[in-house]
């Protein structure tokens, strides 16, 4: 199914019970959820990571935040929509905030006056 989809190379394991509807499920949901190429670069670091004006923000991601911890990180980052910019402190809740959401947003540092 995934090679006629133009995809190879793949390698799958089948968790658990091998009904093929629950099969078939799982490798569309697995089919959803693969990212662009040049998302994972920038992700990696390897790309362009957005203005370096930017504090913390998101973009079009944001509606791609798949469980609802994400979402719970992105409101205790204070972000409540897409291209939000908020300045937060730097603490250790906060990194573990971020850590949980970093595929969603991006961050720089701020000079302090």
């Amino acid at each position: 199914m995934v090679e006629s989809a133009g995809i190879h190379n793949v390698l799958t394991k089948s968790i658990g019970s091998a009904n093929s509807h629950n099969v078939v499920r799982a490798t569309f949901t697995a089919l959803r959820m693969l990212r662009d190429p040049a998302a994972v670069a920038r992700l990696r670091g390897q790309g362009s990571r957005g203005d370096a004006d930017e504090e913390i923000s998101h973009g079009d991601q944001l509606r791609r935040a798949i469980d609802k911890k994400q979402g719970l990180a992105l409101q205790g980052l204070g972000l409540r929509r897409i291209r939000h910019q908020v300045a937060v402190e730097d603490t250790p809740s906060i990194r573990g905030l971020i850590l949980k959401v970093r595929h969603l947003v991006v961050v720089t540092d701020t000079e302090t006056k």
